[in-house]
């Protein structure tokens, strides 16, 4: 089951989202700006990443299982990839809506009443988006974290569409509401397509950051002072959970029991710098020249 803190702070982002929807949709109805409705539609995008989110999330917590010796952590990408496919929609949507206004300028109404609508929603969504991101980072949920991302975005989509509702409303230069909505959707493809390539690389088994990394050949170093020595260090990423292997050296002479005691050092040590990883280690005689044949994925025969 999914700690119920994770599940908790799933269903906030999903109530920003209903909320935002209805006060930008009310802002957008009461102005006729597309730059508020640019914004409102984002924020439909927000509600369907949020529903994704905790559906994967709810599927990355399951136990492993037969079909799934390695766990469901993977489910978490589909999130992302879900998200940044709906993202790229809605840029298309909104392009289209600011483009068909520059063509034809409309007069904007109630612009004091609309702007502070959008305020209040922004304001729910950086909330929103500082608790998740708060949350995310204490148990390690990329999911949490990358909704948090995306609210924090949809924060300064509305600020710039706010600035420029306000400058048609000073001004009266109407054609300034289209192009804010023009860049509005740039900066939300822009958006979209860091998700994708973050679904993308964590489909494809990228490797765990470089800061953990560091960690890793950090305990791996202290080792190697004491005469042992590794190789094919490989590492994974899937959602929430990393997965770490490597094969040990260590002199041919020790026995099994001794082998074994310091392989389940390494491995404590490893978790310890690595939350939630699996480790697996391999212990090979540091004095065979076989033991270098799997240095690399496919082994040399």
């Amino acid at each position: 089951m999914l700690p119920v803190s994770l599940k908790r702070y799933a269903w906030l982002s999903i109530a920003a989202a209903l909320a935002t929807i209805v006060l930008k949709g009310t802002a957008w109805w009461m102005t006729g700006s597309v730059g508020l409705l640019s914004d409102a539609l984002e924020s439909f995008v927000n509600l369907a990443g949020a529903l994704m989110a905790l559906a994967m999330l709810t599927l990355a917590a399951m136990p492993a299982d037969e079909d799934h010796a390695h766990g469901h952590g993977k489910a978490e990408y589909f999130s992302s990839a879900f998200e940044g496919f709906l993202i790229l929609v809605a840029a298309l949507c909104i392009a289209y809506a600011a483009i068909n206004r520059l063509l034809h300028p409309q007069p904007i109404e109630a612009i004091g009443i609309g702007l502070a609508v959008s305020v209040i929603a922004s304001i729910i969504n950086f909330a929103t988006a500082h608790t998740l991101m708060k949350v995310g980072r204490q148990h390690n949920s990329i999911t949490l974290e990358a909704d948090a991302h995306h609210l924090l975005t949809d924060v300064w989509t509305s600020a710039g569409v706010i600035i420029g509702v306000g400058l048609v409303w000073l001004t009266g230069w109407l054609w300034l509401d289209p192009i804010v909505a023009l860049l509005v959707a740039a900066n939300i493809v822009w958006t979209g397509w860091r998700l994708l390539q973050r679904s993308a690389s964590g489909l494809m088994d990228v490797s765990i950051p470089n800061e953990q990394l560091a960690a890793v050949e950090t305990v791996l170093t202290g080792y190697r002072q004491q005469g042992l020595d590794f190789h094919a260090l490989r590492t994974r990423q899937a959602g929430t959970r990393a997965f770490i292997s490597l094969h040990v050296l260590v002199p041919g002479a020790w026995s099994v029991q001794h082998g074994h005691d310091i392989l389940e050092c390494i491995e404590n040590d490893i978790r310890s710098v690595v939350p939630n990883a699996h480790v697996i280690t391999h212990l090979e005689p540091i004095e065979d020249p076989v033991s270098l044949h799997d240095e690399v994925l496919d082994r040399i025969i």
